[in-house]
């Protein structure tokens, strides 16, 4: 079983340098594959309101035979629940269906600044973690505006920021925005959702040069970037190998060639925060 370093964020917790993604990973199948992930080494499980799946990860924590303390749970506020009331709320409710006591990171799943109410949803986040709900908070898919207003309205900064970042989509701007703020990115899709970039020529020669198939080598640009990947992967052998990133390293070179694959149309589903109106 593969052992995974962690990262300290700026609340002085410790999260998992990679996690396990359950976007769409649902029901009683979706149970048994993330058992198995929690058997063969993964801590970090994500999962949000939206992705209708937050009970089927908690039943998968209480059959996986590991102490809760040991694990690193995230879960995400939906856009309807933005409004002070209904995130405290809601924040309640993720912890019932899920049967914990407390989430070890809550983050705002999309910043909807049209609605504008994302500010109210960060103040129920803090008070719910002075309640002992919730450890860490963090945004996902914030811009530097939307930290900074953040942070200057409440005094409070964000642990982690998650975001689309892949080698398509390679966010220099927010990974360096990031950090120098003290946010620890974490990447969804890190892999892209179907991404071409797994068939890359350079991505192909790198995993031969060094043993390893063209996933590792992604999650291993990741890591060399400080970002923190959250692949999602339903079968046994995928879930392994995206944890076996910690043996090598890339070359400062190759790292700056993986991110100059980057494209100016490079995202999944053209999802800019400043515009996207997050399902409901």
């Amino acid at each position: 079983m593969t052992k995974v370093p962690a990262v300290t964020l700026n609340d002085g917790f410790q999260m998992p340098k990679v996690g396990l993604g359950t976007f769409a990973v649902r029901g009683g199948q979706g149970v048994n594959q993330i058992v198995a992930a929690i058997k063969d080494g993964y801590r970090s499980l994500d999962t949000a309101t939206n992705y209708d799946n937050e009970g089927a990860v908690g039943e998968a924590i209480r059959r996986s035979g590991v102490a809760r303390a040991d694990l690193f749970v995230t879960s995400k506020l939906p856009g309807k629940y933005h409004r002070y009331a209904d995130a405290t709320m809601a924040i309640q409710e993720s912890l019932y269906r899920m049967g914990l006591d407390y989430f070890d990171l809550f983050l705002i799943h999309w910043p909807l600044p049209k609605r504008d109410h994302y500010v109210e949803a960060w103040q129920a986040m803090i008070d719910a973690q002075k309640r002992g709900l919730i450890r860490s908070i963090g945004v996902s898919n914030f811009e530097p505006d939307h930290l900074d207003r953040l942070i200057t309205e409440t005094g409070v900064t964000p642990a982690v920021n998650q975001l689309e970042v892949h080698p398509y989509w390679a966010q220099e701007r927010m990974v360096a925005a990031d950090q120098q703020r003290g946010i620890v990115t974490e990447a969804w899709s890190p892999l892209g959702r179907g991404s071409a970039a797994l068939k890359e020529p350079l991505i192909k020669e790198l995993a031969a040069k060094y043993g390893k198939n063209v996933g590792q080598i992604i999650l291993r640009w990741h890591e060399e970037r400080g970002v923190v990947p959250i692949p999602k992967a339903r079968h046994l052998d995928h879930q392994r190998a995206n944890l076996d990133l910690f043996d090598f390293t890339l070359t400062p070179d190759e790292v700056a060639a993986i991110t100059d694959l980057s494209r100016p149309d490079g995202r999944i589903d053209n999802q800019d925060p400043n515009e996207y109106e997050e399902f409901d």
